[in-house]
């Protein structure tokens, strides 16, 4: 069934809006979450690729792997990630190995599910080192990758001489994380140096498009004598290529020299996709400047890729904003050409290309008639994985006006415990960072404000005015006790004076304590009496063992805060004693768990536990019914509200 065109265009921005918290806390789920869960329907236990009969290690399920991430990340719903782990250990072995891999066919495909692998080994799972173990092996293959003798890698071994645009998408994002994970920064300079050479090499200057591939050798029967450009613009091989772009900047350090180069790459780019976006339905054709020539059709990965490398871009400043405008209507297309829906309400996503390749048996001469001659496909995953990544962006752009243009700090100097990384080996830094996925960290809280619009960062060193004056929002974590830390940073009679004069002139400060068995309590004290509050030596919610019910918390009494949680989990938390100008904000049995001031120009919110980190927001440990994530959502909205 597709949507009535009449009558739909004028709501989709309200069909947006309504994929918002509310709306799924009122039942209605977002199309990014409703495909996924139609993916899921359709490959319940393993994924069986087109006409493949059993599952194998490929790039299309490292394409789902991604989405469903991502779905995981914007829900707190575990089934998302359970379905990614459940996957990946059909194939990793205890070793690393990799059942149905061979390193030895040098095939950049192989490479796209190492981002999966890397997620698995930096958050918390019993034997989660095998993960690490699969991305190093899967990593050892670039070592090996033949190249173009300007240093491109083949597209595969049995495609000589041949930069694909595929292959960008399907090895650099991994690349790049990998080498921000272990701290390898020759992997940027190699990264940066495949780019440059696509760009060098497959760039049309009169349509600013990328041709599908290039030989160096320039024999192959596709390849122009002259440049070793195949002939068309295949829609699907420039979206691999623009997700790339997008994708591997989530890695690049800010002060990487070729930074600068991917981002213009990025804006090269992005007006010819506006130019060729079809003006009536949004929607991009298979082969690309020849959208009038009989057989050319609207199809649905390339536009679905388009897309989300449009908003994305647009949302993380690489772009004009105007391209934000360009995907809305290129959504908007989606949704009106592709997306069905099913007898049983499941959605279904049609016009997805089969393939598209070059050279082979039966030999693809990369003509126009070639790219008509592939089947569509109905729930091609490379469709979906790409429309579901298209449409996370668009509900994160529903919502992310509060946070723009908002900074939020996380103290790391009076919390700064340090540890052996179980990654990488390395000295880090961990519990309650911005950067740990672990069980301990604040990766997914800190992804929520993200989302919502707002930069985080790490406030590293004890607070002053200058420090302090970019922020909107401080967040003080649990600061250590000499058990903690062997030379703790206790909070001061300065720091105290600045933060509240930073507070009073329109800041708004989050204090997080402990229990006083696992945190600094005196210090931290004299900080929160000059709002009023002092975390008392009482502790509630004393949870033994699995008994869960044991830590829960009636949010009903914060509404004002909590506009959509009513239900969370915090367990050992200290009791509030709060006097003016404080306010209790939640009170279960009595007792305060929560609390507001208002001083000067400024707000504080404070709680006695960290509740937010990883381990209770994640949906992998505590019972459903607990309303963290949503909770943490709530709390991000209202502090970057002001």
């Amino acid at each position: 069934m597709k949507f009535n065109s009449s009558f739909f265009l004028p709501l989709l921005g309200l069909a947006l809006l309504s994929e918002t918290a509310g709306a799924q806390t009122a039942g209605i789920k977002p199309y990014s979450q409703r495909m996924a869960d139609a993916f899921i329907g359709w490959h319940p236990d393993s994924i069986v690729i087109g006409k493949n009969k059993f599952a194998r290690w490929d790039y299309e399920q490292g394409l789902m792997m991604r989405a469903l991430e991502r779905v995981w990340q914007r829900t707190g719903d575990a089934k998302y990630f359970t379905y990614i782990q459940k996957d990946l250990d059909q194939f990793v072995q205890k070793d690393g190995s990799i059942r149905t891999y061979k390193q030895e066919d040098y095939n950049l495909d192989n490479m796209t599910t190492g981002h999966a692998l890397l997620l698995l080994g930096q958050v918390s799972l019993p034997g989660n080192d095998k993960y690490i173990k699969a991305a190093q092996y899967l990593r050892k293959q670039l070592d090996g990758q033949p190249r173009t003798k300007e240093g491109g890698f083949w597209h595969k071994k049995i495609y000589t001489n041949q930069m694909w645009l595929d292959g960008l998408y399907m090895a650099e994002p991994f690349y790049a994380e990998y080498s921000q994970v272990f701290n390898q920064p020759a992997g940027f300079d190699d990264v940066a140096k495949q780019f440059a050479l696509i760009e060098k090499h497959l760039v049309d200057a009169k349509t600013g498009l990328l041709y599908h591939g290039y030989d160096e050798s320039k024999e192959q029967a596709w390849a122009n004598k002259t440049t070793g450009q195949s002939p068309n613009f295949w829609d699907r091989g420039i979206g691999w290529y623009s997700m790339a772009l997008v994708d591997v900047l989530d890695y690049f350090p800010a002060n990487h020299p070729q930074r600068p180069a991917l981002i213009k790459a990025l804006q090269r780019l992005a007006p010819a996709l506006a130019k060729y976006q079809d003006p009536k339905t949004g929607t991009w054709s298979l082969v690309m400047t020849q959208e009038g020539r009989k057989g050319n059709y609207a199809e649905a990965s390339g536009s679905s890729m388009f897309v989300y490398a449009l908003a994305k871009g647009a949302r993380k400043g690489y772009l004009d904003k105007k391209y934000a405008d360009v995907a809305r209507k290129g959504y908007e297309g989606l949704l009106k050409t592709f997306v069905a829906t099913e007898a049983d309400g499941a959605l279904a996503f049609n016009g997805t290309v089969s393939v598209g390749g070059l050279g082979g048996k039966p030999y693809r001469d990369g003509s126009y008639d070639y790219y008509l001659s592939e089947p569509l496909r109905k729930n091609d995953l490379k469709g979906v994985g790409p429309f579901i990544l298209a449409s996370t962006e668009m509900e994160i752009a529903a919502e992310d006006k509060v946070g723009q243009g908002k900074t939020v700090g996380l103290d790391y100097y009076f919390n700064h415990e340090v540890r052996k990384s179980p990654v990488t080996g390395e000295q880090e830094q961990w519990h309650y960072t911005w950067e740990e996925r672990q069980h301990g960290g604040f990766w997914l809280w800190g992804n929520q404000f993200r989302e919502l619009g707002a930069k985080t960062v790490a406030v590293p060193a004890a607070p002053t005015a200058a420090s302090l004056k970019p922020l909107s929002v401080y967040i003080i974590v649990d600061p250590d006790s000499r058990k903690e830390s062997p030379k703790p940073n206790y909070v001061q009679p300065a720091d105290s004076k600045v933060i509240t004069e930073w507070v009073k002139g329109g800041g708004t400060l989050v204090l997080l304590a402990n229990d006083t068995a696992n945190c600094e309590i005196k210090h931290f004290n004299e900080l929160a009496k000059n709002f009023g509050v002092q975390f008392t030596d009482q502790s509630v919610n004393m949870v033994q063992g699995s008994q869960f019910e044991q830590g829960k918390v009636d949010l009903t009494s914060g509404k004002s805060v909590f506009k959509h949680a009513a239900t969370a989990y915090v367990k050992e938390l200290s009791v509030l004693a709060p006097t003016s100008p404080a306010k209790p904000l939640v009170t279960n049995n009595g007792k305060v768990i929560m609390a507001t001031a208002t001083l000067g120009k400024g707000r504080v919110f404070l709680l006695g536990d960290p509740w937010l980190y990883n381990e209770y927001v994640d949906g992998r440990k505590i019972p459903a019914s607990f309303q963290n994530f949503q909770a943490g959502k709530d709390l991000a909205t209202w502090l970057l509200s002001k």
